[in-house]
């Protein structure tokens, strides 16, 4: 796996782990969803600044990042990762007598 795999594969497990967005986390560095998904798809990289935003967002050291998936997601905070059964991207789900959680 090459350092560019590294890091996409890295920033797929962390918006896992977290449960959160492309969109969500585009909105945190400033660009639009369609551009991390370039990213992600590999039509466009990943820059070194890039990196240390996505980095900094999760709470993690820019070297955990492009260490690869394993590691970064290892590095993660216990508070950024996504809570058993909460929803994939950040949606919330409404509750059975119809309340929001």
């Amino acid at each position: 796996m090459n350092l560019e795999e590294r890091v996409r594969s890295a920033v797929a497990a962390l918006l896992h782990a977290t449960g959160e967005s492309q969109t969500r986390l585009a909105d945190a560095l400033g660009v639009t969803q369609a551009q991390v998904s370039r990213r992600q798809s590999g039509t466009a990289g990943w820059s070194l600044s890039d990196c240390e935003a996505v980095a900094a967002h999760y709470g993690i050291d820019p070297l955990d990042l492009l260490a690869g998936p394993t590691r970064a997601v290892e590095a993660l905070p216990v508070a950024r990762r996504r809570a058993p059964g909460r929803p994939l991207g950040g949606t919330r789900t409404p509750s059975v007598d119809g309340t929001v959680r």
